[in-house]
């Protein structure tokens, strides 16, 4: 579950979202709470990270682990010590190591964690918002992929904000 700019950025280059938050989506169900409650952990980058340690407040009640060649569990604040993992692995040995702990469902979040599992094969579902904004420059959602990704358009939905919901099933 990703929001993306129309131009295709999920954050800018600095990682910010100011561009997000402007978004007049009161009373709108994205189905944000209800995707939350499926799934066991949530997989994100370092970069995904620190942004979120920047909200102030810790936005989840999940498990999350933080894929990382250079973090380490020391950068992990001590109010988080039993909520955040620091790892370092592939997507393909995470997905093991899941796995291996009968984790069902993970959300894995941000741009470049995204392109990984999936050019390694591990997204099955995806839910894309599309926010009515062009910024211009940033974090690409998508990038460079080893090879074509055919999808399955599921459902699309559009909101009085402008914001279109976008639910794909990844065809292997």
């Amino acid at each position: 579950m990703m929001a993306m700019s129309l131009d295709g950025f999920v954050a800018r280059k600095d990682h910010q979202l100011d561009w997000l938050m402007k978004q007049k989506t009161e009373g709108e169900d994205h189905g944000y709470d209800d995707f939350i409650a499926s799934i066991d952990v949530i997989v994100m980058g370092s970069n995904s990270f620190r942004t979120v340690l920047s909200f102030g407040e810790w936005p989840y009640n999940k498990p999350v682990i933080v894929l990382s060649q250079q973090l380490k569990d020391a950068d992990v604040p001590a109010h988080l010590a039993n909520k955040v993992e620091i790892l370092n692995q592939s997507p393909s040995a995470l997905m093991k190591t899941l796995n291996a702990r009968d984790i069902k469902r993970a959300y894995i979040d941000g741009g470049a964690i995204v392109r990984s599992f999936l050019a390694e094969g591990h997204i099955a579902t995806m839910h894309i918002t599309i926010v009515p904004i062009l910024i211009g420059d940033g974090v690409p959602l998508f990038d460079t992929l080893p090879q074509d990704i055919d999808l399955q358009l599921e459902k699309s939905e559009a909101f009085g904000s402008g914001l279109v919901d976008l639910h794909y099933r990844v065809l292997s």
